[in-house]
């Protein structure tokens, strides 16, 4: 290995003793290594760095600068810093920028031998703002053309306030002539030539004093500058470093360690300063040296699902360490699940028989006022949910979801109607995995069949019309993901036999065989006789289809002639 032809400048602000660790490691290797500690560290833990790595003749520390995320500090640090190493150190044609937490993947020799067989390349994310897709916050071109007078991290609503506020007047800084706004990630490798070049620029006076008012300067600074002086930039980092969907840096523990070594990256941050593991292993020479070209592309994959889940979850599923936000996450539901309304007003046993016809479990009305309707009766079902009413009001929506996620496998039926709590019409309406099957106006059998006095019933009906008309408005928005049927009452009961059969089929897809039995139909002699004299108290009822007043309505002959064969 070339002596010195790589140095190091390192940026710490925490964690002061693997820094130390890191620093050693690269110094001892015949790489020099200047450090700059933020101002904000205490004197104290500065100077046991400075004492913990005095042996070392080739590490310096830089003039120590206030580096607060987002402001000028960090590329003042950044300067100063690189100034020295290369005043100090002649011999180095490549400086490397790190954190205190990067760590190297791979043996120096490696990357000292990899930047010699490119001596004159610059490598260093450079982007324009137009081309950058991972900007998190909204700002691209407005970092370079708004000020930011004010802490985006200590005074939140003050920065948010003022730039609102310029956007809204129209101001814009003037950018200088020559400038050509790029933006890219802080961590870079650049020639001794094309350093020199930035730091000693004649116009760097007005440059640096037009950058202490851009936000974040530490991805723009060195980012843009190097394109006026460099004849060949890759647009790359060296270094390993993935972000999550906030913009924050993902942080690597100890059982990251097959996947650092799969990157064959040189230098990964951020490590976890507890990771004795990954220090155990990278920072010694034993570990397998390679001379793969850095591929951080290896990894996204793993990356994207791992943001994947931690954004929308597994689908229907709702764990205690998150809770996705609203409209975030993956599926409202675990699995396909049918409601019914008005199917067990309009035919006797019908739970039983849709169980007994589709291999599915079918419950009564779970979201019944009095008590949750399981089926068989249970007072406590998968996952330990209770049939008391009070546990389940207190979060319907938890209900419902935990008991899809408790029964995966097994469909999942159950009643529902205008009596029952209607806290989750809005959310099964707009659930995928929703299969809502509505006879409009069935709520009136039961009352029709009730020997109660008119004046309640009629006060009841008018009641319940109104409730189960707002949940088919629901069911008619353009934002329903569910699977919706309805019909009215009168309608259905002239042909039962079609939905039946369309409702089986899509519960059961695989059968696909003609019903042979079906439930016996409730007697509705009289029933139109019935909705008039609701009329005729007042109570217009306009959901359940024709009825006419005199004479009733007949079901269509369900059975079909027996099949025969044409020879």
């Amino acid at each position: 290995m070339k002596s010195g032809t790589l140095g190091f400048v390192m940026l710490c602000h925490t964690a002061l003793d693997r820094a130390a660790q890191v620093a050693r490691h690269w110094a001892e290797r015949d790489c020099p290594v200047v450090i700059h500690v933020d101002k904000r560290v205490k004197r104290r833990a500065h100077d046991g760095l400075v004492k913990a790595l005095g042996d070392l003749k080739n590490v310096r520390f830089s003039g120590r600068h206030a580096c607060e995320w987002g402001t000028w500090g960090l590329v003042a640090a950044t300067q100063e810093a690189s100034e020295l190493i290369l005043r100090d150190f002649p011999g180095v044609r490549h400086v490397y920028l790190a954190s205190g937490s990067c760590l190297p993947l791979r043996p120096v020799e490696e990357l000292v031998r990899y930047l010699d067989e490119r001596p004159k390349t610059d490598f260093i994310e450079s982007v324009t703002t137009e081309d950058v897709g991972w900007t998190i916050g909204g700002l691209d071109v407005e970092r370079f053309t708004l000020r930011f007078p004010f802490s985006w991290r200590r005074q939140r609503r003050l920065f948010d306030g003022y730039v609102r506020l310029q956007r809204r007047l129209g101001f814009r800084r003037r950018i200088p002539t020559g400038i050509v706004p790029h933006l890219g990630s802080q961590w870079w490798c650049l020639t001794r030539r094309t350093l020199s070049a930035i730091l000693d620029n004649p116009d760097r006076e007005e440059t640096d004093a037009y950058f202490r008012r851009v936000w974040i300067p530490d991805e723009s600074y060195f980012q843009t500058l190097v394109r006026q002086v460099s004849g060949n930039v890759e647009s790359r980092s060296l270094t390993l470093s993935k972000f999550d969907f906030q913009g924050k840096p993902h942080i690597f523990y100890d059982d990251h360690l097959q996947i650092l070594r799969r990157s064959d990256c040189f230098v990964a941050r951020k490590i976890w300063p507890h990771a004795d593991k990954l220090y155990r292993t990278f920072l010694t020479d034993d570990h397998a040296s390679q001379t793969a070209e850095p591929n951080p592309g290896k990894i996204d994959r793993l990356f994207a699902k791992a943001i994947e889940r931690r954004t929308k979850g597994r689908a229907g599923l709702y764990m205690q360490s998150r809770h996705p936000n609203e409209n975030w996450e993956n599926g409202r539901t675990a699995a396909p699940y049918s409601v019914f309304e008005g199917f067990a007003d309009v035919f006797e046993n019908f739970e039983l028989w849709m169980s007994k016809t589709t291999g599915t479990r079918v419950h009564g009305h779970l979201f019944a006022p009095g008590k949750v309707e399981f089926a068989g009766g249970e007072a406590v079902y998968n996952g330990a949910l209770s049939d008391n009413a009070m546990l389940r009001d207190y979060n319907p929506k938890s209900f419902l979801t935990n008991l899809l996620w408790n029964t995966r496998g097994e469909r999942q039926c159950f009643q529902h109607g205008p009596g029952d709590l209607q806290a989750l019409n809005w959310f099964m309406a707009g659930d995928p995995n929703a299969q809502i099957s509505v006879i409009s106006g069935a709520w009136a059998i039961p009352l029709f069949r009730s020997n109660r006095n008119f004046g309640d019933i009629r006060r009841d009906a008018a009641e319940l019309q109104k409730i189960e008309a707002e949940f088919l408005n629901i069911l008619r928005s353009p934002w329903v993901k569910a699977r919706v049927r309805t019909w009215t009452l009168a309608e259905f009961v002239e042909n039962p036999m079609e939905p039946l059969q369309t409702i089986v089929d899509e519960i059961s897809p695989r059968s696909m065989r003609r019903l042979t039995e079906v439930p016996r139909l409730t007697d509705l002699t009289g029933f139109g006789q019935f909705l008039q004299n609701l009329r005729n108290q007042g109570m217009q009822p306009v959901l359940m289809g024709d009825f006419p007043a005199t004479g009733e309505l007949r079901p269509s002959n369900p059975r079909r002639g027996r099949p025969y064969l044409v020879k």
